[in-house]
């Protein structure tokens, strides 16, 4: 298969999966149990900061992301980070906050707003939340974003990371735009952003929506890895990323009552899509092969 050929120079090396055991015992053996204090959201700093590592891990290591445009991010003011999503599990939002943090020049952090469907997983919500994910909602957003914080929201939802390898890279419908009306009632800036690297994580050959609903979750993925080689199917492959941030669209030229503005709105959900696949295409045409 085409596929199988295209993802064997990704596989891993019994190097790498010892590697990656390495970082998960060392993680779990300097853990203490004990209570942490979390913030209104949920997000617990210290298991943030003592996963801090195996997410460096992930960033330099294992999917060697490099990063383009990061000044379009500002330095301490609030932003909505507006980006394709994909890759089966939402390691994306991830790699957004570790890139923001580590090469942004104030290492921002990055609030990323999750769907609800991932709180059906075992264990995989309430991590999420610990690590910095807020259940996605527009009351959570402005409060994040009337802290000063950077928001990123993927519009693509659940179409994003559920569809098909053969797919991959085509942008699907943005709904509702609320995170354009969001921007203009905050006074943010939007900062269309392209992640090129996560479909080849988990490539999804076939999906049940049969199978899926006594598990309680939106789809069942079939890929070259799961469920043939059961959990071991669940790591990512290590392909490649590149990130591009595009020329943020400042919305504090605009009124408060703009927000209601229906065309304007479409507007500006049209000019961000449109960004973002240009940054695609563009990042797709300059990449020289998955690794």
């Amino acid at each position: 298969m085409p596929l199988l050929r295209e993802l064997s120079s990704i596989w891993f090396t019994p190097e790498l999966a010892k590697e990656v055991l390495n970082y998960l015992h060392q993680f779990f053996a300097e853990r203490e149990e004990h209570y942490f204090d979390v913030d209104e959201f949920g997000m617990d700093p210290a298991l943030l900061e003592s996963l801090r590592p195996l997410f460096q891990f992930l960033y330099h290591t294992y999917f060697r992301v490099s990063v383009e445009g990061v000044k379009h991010v500002p330095r301490k003011e609030s932003a909505i980070i507006i980006a394709n999503h994909s890759g089966g599990l939402p390691f994306d939002g991830t790699m957004l906050n570790m890139a923001l943090y580590n090469e942004h020049p104030h290492s921002r952090n990055l609030r990323f707003l999750v769907e609800d469907f991932v709180y059906h997983f075992p264990f995989l919500g309430t991590f999420i939340q610990r690590t910095g994910g807020v259940r996605a909602c527009p009351e959570n957003a402005e409060r994040l974003l009337k802290k000063k914080n950077l928001v990123a929201v993927f519009p693509e939802g659940l179409k994003g990371i559920g569809k098909l390898y053969k797919h991959r890279y085509q942008l699907q419908r943005f709904g509702r735009a609320g995170y354009a009306r969001l921007a203009i009632r905050s006074r943010s800036t939007i900062i269309p952003t392209a992640v090129i690297g996560a479909e080849e994580t988990y490539p999804i050959l076939w999906k049940s929506t049969i199978l899926s609903k006594p598990l309680g979750i939106p789809y069942f993925p079939v890929t070259p890895t799961f469920p043939l080689l059961g959990p071991l199917g669940m790591i990512p492959l290590p392909s490649k990323w590149v990130i591009l941030f595009g020329k943020g669209i400042d919305c504090r030229e605009y009124r408060p009552k703009d927000a209601n503005d229906d065309i304007l709105i479409h507007r500006i959900n049209q000019k961000v899509r449109d960004q973002i696949e240009k940054m695609i295409n563009k990042g797709l045409k300059k990449r020289e092969s998955l690794t």
